[in-house]
């Protein structure tokens, strides 16, 4: 089977899941999603007050090994066993979830790009900015609402790992990306990517 990875990349808040979300709504069947936060090593050997401490920013962080192993699975034309990542208790569940090989791969998450064999891996990458007020701000709702955290627990872990590792590892990777888009909403940038993946279609 032919795909077409496309890399969705960007510092946290910035909008990349608005844009992953709506490229899946228009092409529903075609495509598949895989989220790098599912990568994020696991943890259970360690206690849970530990594992609140862990860097989540750093690429050490994630099994970014196995995200590759995967993906070239699925450019084989292969189903995947991907993990799951339980936010909450701060490591991988013990379920999995099975993804089968699409003709369009949306591949999403803050360093998708940090890492020279993903970008290998690559057709198309993308990097979505947005002002550091507003990303925090959409972190803050964000996990508190879908990850059951506490804003003081948020703030911490954006002073203390957040916001120094994104000047460190994220934001260097902005030069690394074909297209750079100010807003996960950003209808010109939809459109390119949109008549890309159309095109791609319709190849044989």
């Amino acid at each position: 089977m032919k795909n077409i990875i496309i890399g969705i990349a960007g510092g946290t808040g910035s909008g990349k899941s608005t844009f992953t979300n709506k490229l899946k709504e228009e092409f529903q069947d075609d495509v598949t999603v895989l989220y790098h936060d599912n990568y994020y090593r696991d943890q259970s050997d360690l206690p849970l007050e530990v594992r609140k401490k862990t860097n989540y920013d750093h690429p050490d962080a994630l099994e970014t090994e196995l995200l590759i192993e995967h993906l070239k699975e699925l450019k084989e034309g292969k189903a995947i066993q991907c993990p799951i990542y339980d936010y909450s208790l701060h490591t991988r569940s013990d379920q999995v979830m099975v993804v089968e090989p699409r003709r369009v791969i949306l591949l999403e998450g803050i360093l998708v790009f940090a890492d020279q064999r993903l970008r290998d891996l690559l057709d198309i990458k993308i990097y979505v900015e947005a002002d550091a007020d507003e990303r925090i701000l959409r972190r803050i709702i964000r996990d508190v609402k879908e990850r059951g955290r506490d804003i003081e627990g948020v703030v911490e872990q954006y002073l203390t790992t957040v916001k120094p590792m994104h000047y460190l590892y994220v934001d260097p990777t902005r030069n690394m990306a074909d297209i750079v888009i100010n807003s996960g909403r950003n209808p010109i940038a939809f459109e390119l990517i949109k008549n890309n993946i159309k095109e791609f279609l319709a190849e044989d």
